[in-house]
């Protein structure tokens, strides 16, 4: 048992170094919160709610593998190598994949017209709901331009 807790702990780690050092992972964070809080407004079947997780998990996932793989590819050299670049442009067309279907799946579930305008009328109508979300919004930018670490790095620095 202790053995799969030390693995949790290292996935867990191996989750929050990439968002400490990664914007991209950050940015697909962010998005697949908001997706996620949005969906309460589009009342989705159990099926829709499952497509759209395993989406962001892979998504996600295929976000992880192409730092990891770009990672390991720069610990083998930095120069320019043909096969290395061909590994890291498959792994980046992985999370280009993932991301594309998850948009395509984003506007067969999510573009109704009239659910929108609703949602629209609803956030309108409670002006600190909007204020809210733009503040969400700027929390969000800094977090995805900056990380989770970035401010102390920038007082350091200084």
């Amino acid at each position: 048992m202790k053995k799969q807790l030390k693995s949790f702990a290292h996935a867990f780690n191996g989750v929050w170094l990439a968002l400490k050092e990664e914007s991209h992972l950050r940015f697909h964070f962010v998005a697949a919160l908001y997706v996620i809080v949005f969906s309460f407004g589009f009342n989705l079947s159990a099926v829709q709610w499952a497509i759209v997780l395993l989406l962001i998990a892979g998504v996600i996932g295929a976000e992880l593998f192409n730092t990891a793989l770009e990672r390991l590819s720069d610990k083998v050299t930095l120069e320019y190598d043909k096969d290395i670049k061909y590994v890291k442009d498959l792994s980046a067309a992985a999370v280009l994949i993932f991301s594309a279907a998850a948009i395509v799946t984003a506007f067969l579930f999510y573009f109704n017209l009239d659910k929108i305008s609703k949602i629209y009328v609803f956030i309108i109508g409670r002006p600190w709901l909007l204020i809210l979300f733009i503040v969400s919004l700027i929390i969000s930018i800094a977090f995805i331009c900056i990380g989770p670490t970035g401010i102390k790095k920038i007082s350091k620095n200084e």
